[in-house]
């Protein structure tokens, strides 16, 4: 089982749509994926038709068995997705108390990571959608990945909120005794515009070798697809946008589900 956490200091760079949208290549009858709401806002939940106000089972009580003496279980906190092969753990507005009731407890940092070994024999490819900031949950999501992807929009503000995450990925480092994959992913990619050349050359010069060369193009066909409910891929295959990150999946060692595999090779 491959975990990847997608996370950013800043919001708005494409972490949920990239967390749905490689979810949604490499679910399928014959590979199973999980994508996990570590975030309060919601935003993943939302996108499969959960109100993260109301929702219950999901990564909350993960917190909750941990705080009251239990091995933390996901079994049975688990839902469906309409998508074959493609199940949701989701995030509720409770999350965001967890650092002041928590925060200072002892073995906190590591939930999410026991958690998942539960269920390691049940999926191919765990994704951890993340808050835009550092506290208990990033830290969680940090030690339970096997590599982080960093989506950063090609605008120069957002290569600030990427100096933060670094940042906070060298401190996770020093505790983890590990180093911890990562992979820089340009996102909101408007090829029209001076600005968004200027700021991925500046990316690149930056971070070298730790940027993906590809890119995430604008597609405002990702807003049709979360109006819908659903990931792109499975509403249009072609897509722009649904082609850059199956380069991406190729990238970081992801293997497309049969049926996208299939539509890719027509």
């Amino acid at each position: 089982m491959k975990v990847w956490a997608v996370a950013n200091q800043k919001g708005g760079v494409g972490k949920t749509t990239t967390t749905v949208t490689l979810g949604g290549l490499l679910s399928g009858p014959e590979q199973r994926v999980l994508l996990v709401d570590v975030d309060p806002h919601g935003s993943l939940t939302a996108y499969f038709g959960h109100d993260p106000e109301t929702a219950t089972r999901g990564v909350y009580e993960l917190f909750s068995q941990c705080a009251e003496g239990a091995d933390p279980d996901p079994n049975g906190l688990i839902r469906e997705t309409r998508f074959p092969g493609l199940d949701l753990l989701t995030a509720s507005t409770a999350l965001a108390t967890l650092d002041r009731q928590l925060g200072t407890r002892s073995g906190m940092g590591l939930v999410l990571r026991h958690a998942l070994e539960k269920i390691s024999d049940q999926y191919d490819y765990v994704l951890l959608d993340c808050p835009p900031m550092l506290g208990v949950l990033m830290v969680n999501a940090l030690a339970a990945c096997d590599e982080l992807l960093v989506p950063v929009q090609t605008e120069f503000l957002a290569l600030k909120g990427l100096e933060r995450m670094i940042n906070t990925l060298k401190m996770v480092q020093k505790s983890r005794k590990s180093e911890l994959a990562y992979r820089i992913i340009p996102t909101l990619f408007d090829r029209r515009t001076r600005a968004a050349h200027e700021a991925l050359s500046e990316l690149r010069r930056l971070y070298g070798d730790d940027v993906w060369p590809g890119v995430i193009p604008v597609d405002t066909k990702f807003r049709d697809a979360s109006s819908a409910g659903q990931p792109l891929c499975f509403m249009i295959p072609d897509a722009r946008g649904v082609l850059a990150y199956s380069d991406l999946l190729e990238a970081i060692g992801g293997r497309l589900s049969e049926p996208h595999e299939r539509r890719r090779r027509g």
